[in-house]
């Protein structure tokens, strides 16, 4: 019994981990960062502010479990 309970476990963990978007916050906000900074030619600049807002982004995502 025990066996089938942590092999349900396992499975639900591995879902869990497939169906998690937030890494994808970081990449998206240095992206967003870097268009933004080449437009304006602050491209450091900005790149910190998209890379904070990826970050802020994965840890809401995080608290909430929005995925």
């Amino acid at each position: 019994m025990a066996k089938k309970q942590i092999k349900k476990q396992n499975k639900e963990q591995k879902k869990s981990k497939l169906n998690d978007i937030s890494g994808l916050f970081i990449p998206a906000g240095l992206f967003i960062g870097m268009g933004i900074g080449f437009v304006t030619g602050q491209l450091v600049g900005a790149l910190f502010i998209g890379l904070g807002c990826g970050f802020l982004g994965m840890i809401l995502a995080k608290k909430y479990k929005w995925n």
